[in-house]
């Protein structure tokens, strides 16, 4: 692990855009741009684990101004090299307690970001630090998908998500404290290298609650950007919690 940049330092984040290319698809950022348009209203936004500016990048060429927050310089250094990078304020650190100037519209953490909270008292403090960023009638917004403890059987605590002969990832649950672990193993000319990043799980309901802490409350919830229903059987959701306007 690099100390600075946590777990996404500079041997993550050269090969981010790369790894996670099908998130930077066109079909999949611009139903998430939009939503976030209408939320910002002309206000301002505030990203949590802003990384590398899969969003944020979209999000300002539509007008709407974006600050960023992230504890990994090297993936803010690969926004910054990009068009419109340094046009984008932002500010390192953890974003459960870093706090920025003025008021924002919307803030919104994605991509199951609310996770790299490793600790319960951390989401929560990551509610408040949003709510004390928000303007009233501002909303905050979560990408993250729900537990796949449905995955396990009986005994089981590992639930494979690649397999080739040349690469492995499983991620790794202890149930009794909702930590979870991403981990890959992989092969290059020959010579074996393991990974390991640490998570942690959160229900919807449980979500809710750490709003409920921090005064928000739940506007709407759905399976996905273009606002599909969200079921017992969606793998994750689109939250959306909203400040009073009082």
């Amino acid at each position: 692990m690099d100390d600075e940049d946590g777990y996404f330092g500079e041997l993550v984040a050269a090969a981010y855009d790369e790894s996670s290319a099908d998130m930077f698809a066109p079909s999949v950022v611009e139903p998430v741009v939009d939503v976030l348009t209408g939320l910002a209203g002309g206000g301002r936004a505030l990203e949590l684990g802003i990384g590398t500016g899969r969003i944020a990048l979209p999000l300002a060429r539509r007008g709407v101004p974006v600050h960023g927050m992230d504890l990994s310089r090297a993936m803010v250094t690969r926004l910054r090299a990009k068009p419109g990078g340094d046009a984008i304020g932002i500010t390192i650190g953890d974003f459960a307690t870093t706090r920025v100037d003025g008021r924002f519209s919307v803030a919104y953490l994605l991509f199951n970001t609310i996770m790299n909270l490793t600790t319960q008292e951390a989401q929560v403090a990551c509610f408040r630090n949003v709510a004390a960023h928000l303007e009233p009638g501002g909303s905050f917004v979560i990408e993250v998908m729900v537990p796949e403890l449905r995955k396990l059987p009986a005994g089981q605590n590992v639930v494979p998500f690649h397999v080739s002969p040349t690469r492995w990832a499983f991620d790794i649950y202890d149930i009794a404290t909702q930590a979870t672990s991403s981990n890959y193993v992989e092969v290059v000319d020959g010579r074996g290298t393991y990974r390991s990043i640490p998570f942690r799980y959160v229900w919807p309901s449980e979500l809710d609650l750490m709003a409920q802490l921090a005064g928000l409350r739940l506007r709407e919830r759905w399976a996905g950007w273009t606002r599909e229903a969200f079921t017992s059987e969606s793998p994750r959701h689109v939250s959306i919690w909203e400040k009073p306007a009082d």
